[in-house]
């Protein structure tokens, strides 16, 4: 996995997102509830790295659209 194509850097998740750092932290929670550290990727298959980034980062997406869209609900309220 060392392959720079096969990265597993949470920085390309979430770059030049304003919720960067809760992004980061919303993957490598998910990652600990599958049993994994972002250190730990490196030692998977790369497919298998890239398939748990994947669900990570979309995991990430989901609960920060879920986040912005009640904050957006609570202001108009």
């Amino acid at each position: 996995m060392n392959d720079e194509k096969n990265s597993t850097n949470l920085d390309e998740c979430f770059e030049k997102s304003p919720q960067s750092k809760l992004g980061k932290i919303l993957v490598e929670g998910f990652l600990k509830d599958k049993g994994y550290r972002v250190e730990d990727l490196s030692e998977l298959p790369a497919d298998e790295a890239k398939e748990l980034m994947k669900e990570a980062c979309m995991y990430a997406s989901l609960k920060l659209a879920e986040i912005d869209a009640k904050a957006r609900f609570r202001i108009k309220k």
